[in-house]
């Protein structure tokens, strides 16, 4: 989970510089088409699909289907939102991943762990609002971080949601089945979309970032978490997403950006110790 916070954060640094070269079901598509080829290939490579795999494909539609959600919101959201405010919606993620363990799995969040989303929450609050109080308590939210909470809300009902349908396959499989079930969902919903893009004539940086969404953040990504889900809370597997913020600072202080205020990194801080406090859970 250590290597998936790095490798998301890059995903919001590199796509918030693509994101209004490409539109996002047409960005989705062609990275879940490169992830599945190299998923796919990794899977022959280690023995195929069994027979028992293939039972209730309805099952990776679903996990499909919140994948590809959250994707194609990241980066509408990216078109307006900067990459850090954008990661900072990214680590409210915990909080709803609690609720829906819970509904799904009736995983208890205890008191320490309640206490950490707490504080992880209101360090996301306070760089989402730009470390604004009266923005806070206006909920004056920007139309991007607003279009990627709902992308968010997808991808921490995901986590539970994997360890509620798997049933025996490994993580590669499991990871495959959900790719090609996405490419479903992105193809039946936006397939205009994917015709009508200028393919040759996109900037090399598209192909670039793309190559590096498919590759890490999509087929690493999906098979690391997968990997923890099976292992580990669902709150604490989300836990990791507090780091996402300093890892998208480190991302774009490499890229030449500024840094930011002083009072957004306060908020980072918190979720610092929010994610201390939830790996320090027995």
């Amino acid at each position: 989970m250590l290597a998936f916070s790095a490798l998301i954060a890059g995903s919001f640094s590199f796509g918030g510089r693509i994101a209004n070269l490409i539109d996002p079901v047409a960005l989705t598509t062609v990275r879940f088409v490169i992830a599945t080829a190299i998923i796919a290939a990794v899977v022959a490579m280690r023995g195929g699909i069994r027979r028992a795999d293939l039972a209730a494909p309805w099952r990776y539609v679903v996990i499909g289907g919140l994948m590809a959600i959250y994707f194609v919101l990241m980066f509408e959201g990216l078109k307006t939102a900067s990459p850090v405010s954008t990661s900072a919606v990214f680590t409210l993620a915990p909080i709803f991943a609690a609720g829906f363990g819970w509904l799904l799995l009736r995983q208890v969040t205890t008191a320490r762990m309640a206490l950490a989303l707490t504080i992880g929450g209101l360090g996301a609050l306070w760089v989402i609002f730009r470390a604004d109080i009266s923005a806070l308590l206006a909920l004056e939210l920007g139309r991007g971080e607003g279009v990627f909470l709902i992308g968010v809300v997808a991808h921490a009902a995901y986590t539970p949601m994997v360890r509620r349908l798997n049933r025996g396959e490994s993580p590669l499989v499991f990871t495959l089945g959900m790719l090609i079930a996405a490419l479903v969902v992105l193809i039946a919903y936006g397939s205009d979309r994917v015709m009508a893009t200028d393919w040759a004539a996109l900037p090399a940086v598209v192909w670039a970032v793309t190559l590096y969404l498919a590759v890490f953040a999509s087929a690493t990504t999906f098979v690391l978490v997968q990997y923890a889900t099976l292992r580990l809370p669902s709150a604490k597997v989300m836990a990791y997403t507090y780091l996402t913020p300093s890892w998208v600072i480190g991302w774009e202080l490499i890229l030449g950006a500024k840094p930011p205020p002083t009072l957004i990194l306060a908020g980072i801080a918190l979720t610092l110790v929010a994610l201390w406090l939830l790996l320090a859970e027995d």
